[in-house]
């Protein structure tokens, strides 16, 4: 009994605090998406870079904006001198560190010690008219001149085969990273999901709303068996493994996003196959399902 309502009480306050968020949420940002890389991709035309596994963070010229649109408390010196034109990152407390950056920028009072451990890792500049390659080399000369530490400019590199990037990805991974971001360096910023922009780890991923709370059998009996998610395709499914017992008991609201891993999808029905829940995509605001 103990146990149960400790996890209604996480739940509640998990539901509280999105709601707050929420309370300050416009409009969502014009975000490039990425699709995945596959192996058909030419090559040549890509820019490569690490992705950086933080919370998106979009500057729209005088505030600093989550992907869908609520206004990240940033302690004030964080953003001071920054330019009036868009700038597209991560702001990013380092590898492994995924759930440290969502729980500084989530905060609606800012922890001014734990900012300080984040980097604003920028990899766009969305209103400028060029094509990436240009947009990249003027974000560079833009980050060197604010000269601050916690800005910085994402490094981008070219490969020749698709066996090099493969070479790339394991020395990103073994170094605790995510992935690879590809950008095709004629694109303009198109802010819909193309292949203008991909992303290449070791494993497929990508989000889906929770609209359910299935109920556990045997020794889940009392706590989650399982989500019920739709997908952003409109898709719904199940994700049953991949959950702890703590998020069993105190599982992802409804409404908010999680992130899922699976091994392709199913030619006659389109969803996901062996989908495994991964996380709570706390950079993600939740809405009614």
């Amino acid at each position: 009994m103990r146990t149960r309502l400790i996890s209604l009480l996480l739940a509640f306050c998990f539901v509280s605090h999105s709601a707050a968020l929420l309370a300050d949420e416009g409009a969502p940002p014009p975000l490039s998406l990425a699709n995945h890389f596959r192996d058909d991709i030419p090559l040549g035309e890509y820019w490569v870079s690490e992705k950086y596994d933080g919370m998106r963070g979009y500057w729209d010229g005088k505030q600093l904006l989550t992907r869908g649109g609520a206004h990240i408390q940033a302690p004030q010196w964080f953003t001071a001198g920054w330019p009036a034109t868009p700038l597209d990152g991560e702001l990013w407390a380092g590898r492994g560190h995924f759930a440290q950056a969502v729980s500084t920028v989530r905060q609606l009072q800012p922890d001014d010690r734990a900012w300080h451990e984040i980097k604003f890792m920028l990899f766009d500049l969305p209103a400028h008219p060029g094509n990436f390659s240009e947009r990249d080399a003027e974000l560079g000369r833009i980050v060197a001149s604010l000269r601050q530490p916690w800005v910085q400019h994402v490094e981008q590199f070219k490969v020749k085969d698709v066996a090099a990037l493969r070479a790339a990805l394991a020395r990103v991974v073994k170094r605790g990273g995510e992935g690879l971001m590809l950008h095709r360096g004629s694109a303009l910023y198109r802010a819909e999901r193309t292949d203008d922009l991909l992303k290449y780890k070791p494993y497929l991923d990508a989000d889906a709303q929770v609209v359910g709370h299935l109920p556990g059998q045997g020794k889940y009996a009392g706590m989650t068996g399982a989500l019920e998610v739709r997908a952003e395709s409109g898709q719904r499914f199940r994700l049953g493994s991949g959950l702890s017992d703590a998020e069993r008991r105190a599982p992802p609201a409804l409404g908010c996003w999680i992130t899922y891993r699976y091994n392709g999808i199913n030619a006659k029905t389109g969803i996901p196959r062996f989908a495994r829940y991964l996380r709570a995509r706390g950079d993600r605001d939740c809405s009614a399902p």
